[in-house]
């Protein structure tokens, strides 16, 4: 191999590194990828609103239930 060869080979890699570098920075800033999932939960339920509202739904009612169910429960010992 030339010295140029070598070079190149070297700039090559150390580009390669970088982005590679740079992705998993993007994969641990748990801000960006807090942000991200923010976004498509909204883009998501804007286009489709159904599954969150019967989410939300059953969410409620289990609360609801699991309130009920420690004021009335017959355990006061």
């Amino acid at each position: 191999m030339t010295d140029k060869s070598v070079e190149n080979s070297i700039k090559t890699t150390r580009a390669a590194l970088e982005n590679t570098l740079d992705a998993i920075e993007d994969k641990l800033d748990v801000k960006k990828q807090t942000s991200a999932l923010v976004e498509r939960t909204k883009a998501s339920y804007e286009t489709n609103p159904v599954p969150y509202i019967v989410g939300a739904t059953a969410a409620a009612i289990v609360v609801a239930g699991l309130v009920a169910w420690a004021i009335f429960s017959g355990d006061d010992d």
